[in-house]
């Protein structure tokens, strides 16, 4: 499969039920399918509140945007988010949110524990993208080149099994790019 291409703010965004924010999704595969194996999101925090818990799902979650997160539980889980750095963890636990000053957006990659693992990366020199997995391309900051195409802030790609090896460039030394790296366990 070649990589989909699309822009953050182009994406359909759906509003939380509790209100404190809305999820713009990039993809959910397989597509159509009534439970996702994976997922891929853009969440816009608005306001402090708890977190919503997915059973049998592992998370990873990054902030792109804002002042820092803190996601806390009333098991003792205490973890601060802070830009371009990414946080993995079960989709049970039940966690709260904290925000600095005004909204903040982050990067969400979610997986089936029984059958997949990801890992998100910041891509600071040219990448190979391994043929057979899945994954997502975010450009943060800057630019990248994947292949012979430009992604600039706020755009990126995805793919489920990649099907041709692909290579992604950073195109300027303060580009931040975000790289999810799907596969099977």
């Amino acid at each position: 499969m070649l990589p989909v291409r699309f822009a953050i703010d182009s994406l359909p965004v759906s509003r939380w039920r509790n209100g404190g924010g809305e999820t713009r999704e990039i993809v959910s595969w397989p597509q159509g399918a009534a439970q996702f194996d994976w997922r891929a999101s853009v969440a816009t925090i608005a306001q402090d509140g708890p977190f919503s818990a997915f059973a049998g799902i592992d998370r990873s979650i990054t902030l792109i945007a804002g002042d820092s997160v803190r996601l806390w539980g009333e098991g003792g889980e205490d973890f601060i988010l802070t830009t371009g750095k990414p946080l993995a963890f079960a989709g049970e636990l039940a966690l709260h949110a904290t925000i600095g000053h005004g909204p903040s957006q982050d990067f969400n990659i979610m997986t089936r524990r029984t059958t997949l693992t990801a890992q998100v990366n910041s891509v600071v020199q040219s990448q190979t993208l391994p043929i057979g997995h899945s994954g997502v391309v975010l450009v943060i900051h800057g630019e990248g080149l994947l292949d012979d195409e430009i992604l600039r802030e706020g755009e990126g790609c995805w793919w489920s099994a990649l099907s041709a090896p692909c290579v992604l460039t950073p195109q300027r030394r303060d580009s931040l790019i975000l790289w999810a790296d799907i596969k099977a366990r």
